[in-house]
């Protein structure tokens, strides 16, 4: 692979991950309630703790796809 075709896998898996970033935020955010009692009787933890653990949810996998997609893609963009 040449760093041509690594920029435009990395721009894919970007885009991909954005989107399912966006669609698990939607989803987060529209069906609160429906979501937290799912969740809540699956793994067991109290509903009252679900909010934080969804918003750490959020937030660690948006800063994954900066850290391995994000950064990366730029860089290299910077480059060609």
């Amino acid at each position: 692979m040449d760093i041509y075709q690594i920029t435009v896998f990395l721009g894919w898996c970007t885009v991909i991950n954005v989107s399912i970033y966006t669609f698990s935020a939607l989803l987060l955010f529209s069906c609160n309630n429906f979501i937290i009692n799912l969740h809540s009787k699956l793994s067991g933890v109290e509903t009252s703790k679900l909010p934080a653990l969804n918003f750490q949810y959020l937030a660690n996998y948006k800063i994954a796809i900066t850290v391995f997609n994000l950064v990366p893609y730029a860089a290299l963009k910077i480059m060609l």
